[in-house]
């Protein structure tokens, strides 16, 4: 992996801010990197498989042989690397990590300054079709009031923020580090979302940095927002029952990768970092299992190429086993949700398992919304209810 990396510093943010350590940086993947992952891909070696067995024991070969196929021969990665480079992208040493991120000023000076935070399997890439509406809304045909100053950072560990250094970036940790960073860029006030671990570092940023943020809005959120333990399944909703019917099909039948990643993460890591193959295969089944449809295939939900530039997010930059450790770190850190007085906003999509009533045990929720279709990673399957969202719970904010 190679990058580039202006060694100026440069003025990224307000007039009043402080950004000693902040370094430019555009992605310049070396074709030797692409190369070897042609090869990589031509010589997969291939296990056997059962007959008409589906998804029901992980990805099919057949579907997966063709998604290989298709991303060594007609995926264009430099055409990815550019749309990437479209965004102003930077770097910094925070608390020890380095933090890749994306800082997108808005035309409109009054924009409010937003902080948003991806999840696992996911990366920045996962917001670029959001970017455009939330920062320029008057060029998409919303109301200029509505624009956002948009900071995007990478999870430390993930993607080109790199391999964490030392134990202990659990959500907490991260939530103070996206603080410093807001310090740094001189927002002395702004706003967070997140989904996946973005929903629970965004939650943690109300509980570190209250003086400062004004709302917190998340989708595809889970603890603090679930239940744990028992369920008087009699005074639930229709829409409540769903839902915790979907928790407990998850809880019994699809969080191995959990498991696995909470426990031993260095082990699956070997894996995933010496086969492409295997590392698609690992992020291809939650592009399936948790989009809508879920009985459908990703590609039903999301653009195929956009996917595998999440995935080569993964692979380019070795980071398949430093991201899974934030599993490990969740899962081991006396680091528990309480009470925040923030705002907070939920984008409940379709195949999201929050329920109200449980949400309002740790968070103070003032907007809640159900929607009917979309699914955990809404701001690649369904942007524009995403963005729109966003920009109702925060209107009343600002």
């Amino acid at each position: 992996m190679r990058n580039t990396e202006r060694n100026t510093e440069r003025n990224t943010g307000t007039n009043t801010e402080t950004n000693i350590g902040i370094r430019p940086f555009r992605i310049d993947i070396p074709q030797a990197d692409l190369d070897d992952l042609n090869r990589r891909l031509a010589a997969t070696r291939w296990p056997d498989e059962l007959p008409d067995v589906g998804w029901t024991r992980g990805v099919p070969l057949g579907y997966l042989k063709k998604l290989t196929e298709h991303w060594r021969t007609g995926y264009d990665w430099r055409a990815q690397e550019k749309l990437l480079n479209e965004l102003p992208q930077f770097v910094t040493e925070i608390d020890g990590a380095t933090v890749h991120f994306a800082h997108v000023r808005s035309p409109e000076p009054d924009a409010l300054p937003l902080v948003l935070t991806h999840g696992w399997p996911g990366s920045i890439v996962e917001f670029l079709d959001v970017v455009g509406p939330l920062a320029d809304p008057r060029a998409h045909g919303g109301d200029p009031a509505d624009a956002f100053h948009l900071v995007i950072p990478a999870l430390p560990g993930f993607g080109f923020s790199g391999p964490t250094r030392e134990a202990g970036w659990h959500p907490r940790r991260i939530a103070r580090a996206w603080a410093e960073l807001m310090r740094r860029l001189g927002y002395d006030r702004y706003a967070a979302q997140g989904g996946d671990f973005g929903a629970l570092v965004t939650p943690d940023l109300g509980r570190v940095d209250a003086e400062h943020v004004i709302g917190l809005h998340v989708n595809a959120a889970t603890a603090g927002f679930i239940p744990f333990g028992d369920v008087d399944e009699e005074t639930l909703t229709d829409v409540e029952k769903a839902r915790w019917a979907r928790q407990q099909l998850y809880q019994n039948d699809g969080n191995a990768y959990f498991q696995l990643q909470a426990t031993r993460p260095q082990t699956i890591a070997y894996s995933l970092v010496d086969s492409p193959a295997g590392q698609l295969a690992w992020i291809v089944e939650k592009f399936k299992e948790w989009t809508y449809p879920a009985a459908g295939l990703p590609e039903a939900s999301l653009d195929r190429d956009r996917m595998l530039t999440n995935v080569m997010i993964y692979w380019l930059t070795g980071t398949a086993g430093s991201a899974g450790r934030i599993y490990h770190e969740v899962m081991h850190a006396a680091e528990w949700p309480y009470r925040t007085e923030v705002p907070t906003g939920v984008a409940a999509f379709a195949e999201d398992i929050p329920i109200r009533r449980y949400a309002e045990e740790t968070n103070t929720i003032t907007h809640w919304t159900d929607f009917d279709t979309g699914g955990h990673f809404a701001a690649m399957e369904v942007p524009g209810l995403l963005v729109g969202d966003v920009r109702e719970f925060f209107r009343g904010l600002r």
